[in-house]
């Protein structure tokens, strides 16, 4: 995996998890994702004290893509810590898949960085449901 466009979307995802807002949970998650231009755009989790109405880092990256114009993830970084792997959680899963296709590669890192296994969204989300289906 020695990519320099891959190495740059994990460490915007490393750098952006820097910043996430995890007063309570303690749980800190960058994302990034790759445009259909090239651009990367990365978000972090922001806790709320009212905890359903808190926002996922993938949903944050999503988001400043779609403010830049971007409309299309080709590739996608979530940074976590712990032994487990630090996936997408569902609704996220469902969040990349309105941006995404499903052999988007979808990478999961640990705190530093380290590629612990890639997904395609696919896997992640088998016989999804996506902007296609309402055309």
């Amino acid at each position: 995996m020695d990519r320099p466009e891959l190495t740059q979307l994990i460490a915007a995802a490393v750098a952006a998890r820097q910043h996430a807002y995890a007063p309570y949970s303690r749980f800190l998650v960058g994302a990034a994702v790759r445009d259909e231009a090239g651009r990367i755009h990365a978000g972090c989790n922001v806790e709320n004290a009212a905890y359903p109405v808190g926002t996922c880092a993938e949903a944050g990256a999503l988001a400043a893509m779609a403010l830049a114009g971007g409309r299309c993830a080709t590739e996608a970084v979530v940074v976590g810590a712990g032994t487990g792997l630090v996936t997408p959680c569902g609704g996220c899963r469902q969040r990349l898949r309105e941006f995404g296709v499903p052999d988007m590669p979808v990478h999961v890192c640990d705190e530093t960085g380290r590629v612990r296994r890639t997904f395609t969204l696919a896997e992640l989300l088998p016989e999804s449901f996506g902007p296609e289906n309402l055309a």
